[in-house]
């Protein structure tokens, strides 16, 4: 696991090797054990090097046999020795054991077919000398982080793992897009392409760039196309899940360095743990809360009892200005998924053990985990009950009046249901997926961003990801839509920046891709049924499992943030966010009217108060003219 970073300057202006340098100092807790490097004419390739595979021989960049092709690698490609086997016997000449070694050789073969052939994480680029062209790629989840542009004056393109990295380059003038911002006070994060920055794109998942004489190219190289299979038997379908599982498990164990997991307690991090242990002695991290309405380690302890793992575990009582700062200095955009806490105090704690750590990410988006699918799948049988007329016009007013009941579970919110069934589904899931929509977004905005938004909404681009969906399933269209917006822009982003901020390798074998092709064959009826989710794939790995384990509901990363937001955050944000720089972004008004409603325990505003609080501390350290300085000093009012 790494960091890369590079540039190709325009023709005439000979690539600065120091600036290369600095572009990786910014990413340095990403590989801190090697720096490396390749100049040639107006072309820079940069690697900071976290050493996992062949340890002795394995830094970068990498070269084929005549120097002509040079790769620089961020990520883990597992099929890598049956595909150095193939190019060996097809002549060509290996002098290291790493997996980087084979994307040079299968460059030459394939040429930009070449990620099709991966089956890993990875984003990479390749300089090929005697074209004078640039190719990179990015993995088909989007679980390595790869960022462009071709906006900086005097470069033809610079690319980089963490947007940090690019901020090193003097001539870069970052500049704030309005869109960005509205769509993160929406869903809390920053949908890709886009960034926090005009001009600045994240490589899509599944997509390869390549930088001719001509400019730049985008290619999609693979999608997950669903397809529900009505010819399925359900015992068949879990022995199939069972037989990839335990593969895409043993696949991610090669290491030469100390190697671990996560356990939450929940399914999915259970599985991995279960399967590990079939190949090995595994350690198992685990963190728990003091607040017992979210702490899980009783189950994450049936599963220690049963495997014998070597166990560590930690209570947090966070320290939130300490943490605070960790999330804002590497997450580089805003980001309102208040789970990177606890991940960011699982991985510090992790690191002190071990190099390489498993996590179950994954297995919901594909499998139907989340309880929203449940919502979703009978708010569109809700819909099929009642004519479009009287869906648009009087349950949708009918929503509009109805008070908000945010402290019962939200299967009995009943103003939510009755807005999401007025509406279609594209429309009911903006609803369920987000915080600040529509008019409550507007009038939490500043006039001035207002005005430079020219009508663009967050549901408007949200609308987008349905189309072409119509011909399946609810369940099968909210999946689809959650693996191109949501999983490579919270749930991957989460893990890899919370992971890399200690240097850290996080692998997910759930989202190995063809556990992916296979899932998206699978009936509604496999994954979803009243209450309960993922059945095939419980069903699958059930075997492994304490019993309380299948059974109990989901609960997910949760931290008590309404409490926090009236404790120890409320000195943090009123500094953080009660100061004039915001006014060119937020309504302040409307902003101490929500705030105040939720100290008065009126409502629970917390998740959207987050994400204003995420904003303001972007903005204080990453914002126009701001710094480290700036945010320590805003949240030490």
């Amino acid at each position: 696991m790494c960091g890369i970073a590079g540039f190709v300057s325009e023709e005439g202006s000979p690539a600065d090797s120091g600036l290369l340098r600095r572009m990786c100092d910014r990413i340095l807790h990403r590989g801190p054990d090697a720096y490396g490097s390749f100049v040639d004419g107006h072309a820079a390739l940069g690697h900071r090097r976290l050493s996992i595979i062949d340890l002795s021989t394995g830094g970068q960049p990498q070269a084929n046999e005549d120097g002509t092709v040079q790769v620089i690698f961020n990520g883990e490609i597992y099929n890598y020795a049956g595909l150095r086997e193939d190019l060996i016997a097809k002549g060509h000449r290996f002098t290291t054991h790493s997996d980087t070694e084979v994307l040079v050789h299968l460059y030459e073969e394939v040429g930009e077919r070449l990620p099709e052939y991966l089956n890993g994480m990875f984003a990479f680029a390749i300089w090929d000398s005697r074209k004078r062209e640039l190719f990179l790629a990015r993995d088909r989840f989007g679980k390595k982080p790869l960022y462009y542009t071709e906006s900086i004056r005097g470069f033809r393109l610079a690319f980089a793992s963490e947007l940090k990295a690019l901020t090193a380059i003097g001539e870069f003038e970052p500049d704030v897009d309005p869109r960005a911002v509205a769509d993160f006070l929406a869903f809390g994060y920053v949908p890709d392409p886009a960034t926090i920055y005009r001009g600045v794109h994240k490589l899509p998942p599944a997509h390869s760039l390549l930088l001719t004489a001509k400019g730049a190219k985008l290619r999609r190289y693979w999608d997950l196309k669903f397809a529900p299979d009505g010819s399925r038997r359900y015992e068949d379908t879990a022995e199939e899940i069972r037989q990839l599982a335990i593969d895409a498990v043993k696949c991610r164990l090669m290491s030469d360095v100390p190697l671990g997991a996560f356990l939450s307690g929940g399914v999915d991090s259970s599985a991995v743990v279960a399967l590990m242990s079939e190949q090995t002695r595994v350690k198992s991290f685990s963190i728990g809360f003091t607040d017992k309405s979210v702490d899980e380690l009783d189950y994450a302890r049936l599963v220690v009892d049963r495997y014998k793992t070597e166990h560590r575990e930690q209570i947090v009582t966070p320290s939130i200005e300490e943490m605070l700062s960790t999330l804002v200095e590497h997450y580089d955009e805003p980001f309102g998924d208040s789970s990177a806490i606890p991940t960011l105090y699982l991985c510090r704690m992790t690191r002190q053990h071990v190099t390489v750590s498993l996590s179950g990410d994954g297995a919901d988006e594909l499998f139907g985990g989340y309880d929203r699918y449940q919502l979703g799948v009978l708010e569109n049988r809700l819909r099929g009950l009642f004519p479009d007329w009287f869906r648009h016009t009087a349950l949708a007013a009918l929503g509009k009046a109805w008070p908000r009941t945010d402290f019962l579970p939200r299967p009995l919110r009943f103003k939510s249901m009755l807005t999401c069934v007025s509406q279609e589904i594209a429309d009911g899931y903006f609803t369920s997926v987000t915080a600040f929509r529509d008019e409550s977004l507007d009038a939490v905005l500043s006039p001035a961003l207002r005005r430079e938004l020219s009508g663009y909404t967050a549901r408007e681009g949200f609308r987008k990801q349905f189309e072409g969906l119509e011909h399946l399933p609810a369940l099968d269209q909210m999946q689809a839509v959650d693996i191109k917006t949501y999983l490579p822009g919270d749930i991957l982003v989460k893990m890899d920046r919370a992971s890399m901020a200690y240097s850290l390798e996080a692998r997910a074998p759930w989202l190995d891709y063809r556990l992916g092709e296979l899932a998206a064959t699978l009936p509604q009826s496999f994954k979803v049924r009243g209450a309960n989710g993922k059945l095939v794939f419980k069903s699958a790995l059930s075997r492994y499992l304490p019993g309380r384990t299948t059974t109990r509901r989901k609960q997910g990363f949760i931290v008590p943030m309404a409490q926090w937001m009236r404790t120890s955050l409320r000195p943090v944000f009123e500094s953080a966010v009660f100061r004039p720089a915001m006014e060119s972004i937020l309504d302040l008004g409307e902003t101490r009217r929500l705030w105040e409603q939720h100290q008065g325990g009126m409502l629970d505003n917390s998740t959207r108060l987050w994400y204003v609080l995420m904003l303001a501390c972007w903005h204080a350290h990453h914002g126009p003219g701001a710094g480290r300085a700036q945010l320590a000093e805003s949240m030490a009012r």
